[in-house]
């Protein structure tokens, strides 16, 4: 609950490796959070989830965590946030997650997107994407894939580069 003082809302950054405006494999894309206990409190309600290891520190020690983890799920919701908001209107088509290492509130947490395919499919284009989020200098916490179908491969420019 200390942390729940300590963090009262988000911190988001935005940022894009790519010197271009339109996307090509190998273009990283990236954004910073951080979770606080209020986005867990916030997801509970929204999904239902009230798994005690979120909320009872006990329960989490007993598990072998240090502290209250974040919901995976919640980590991971940073890739599609990544990917809408360079691609307003892309449709998420399917996505992997292989969760590595636990996300603690107040850690700064960098979601990475990387383009690895990409193919026109009529007059939209068929993407895919290897996520990874990061903490603590590099340390992997979630690695997976994203296929998604973007309008277009023009990037929007966003600040905090």
């Amino acid at each position: 609950m200390k942390r729940l003082l300590r963090n009262s809302g988000p911190m988001m950054r935005f940022c894009s490796l790519s010197s271009q405006n339109v996307l090509k494999i190998e273009d990283v894309l990236k954004q910073v959070r951080i979770f606080s206990n209020s986005d867990i409190i916030k997801y509970s309600k929204l999904t239902h989830d009230s798994n005690p290891l979120h909320f009872d520190l006990e329960h989490a020690k007993n598990t072998g965590f240090s502290d209250l983890p974040v919901p995976g799920i919640l980590v991971a919701s940073l890739f599609p946030r990544i990917i809408a908001s360079h691609f307003p209107g892309a449709v998420y088509v399917k996505q992997t997650l292989e969760f590595k290492s636990p996300v603690y509130c107040g850690e700064e947490i960098t979601g990475e997107v990387q383009a690895s395919n990409i193919r026109q499919v009529k007059e939209k284009y068929m993407a895919k994407f290897t996520t990874k989020c990061f903490k603590d200098g590099g340390i992997l916490v979630i690695d997976g894939e994203a296929t998604t179908i973007l309008p277009t491969l023009a990037m929007n420019k966003l600040e905090g580069c």
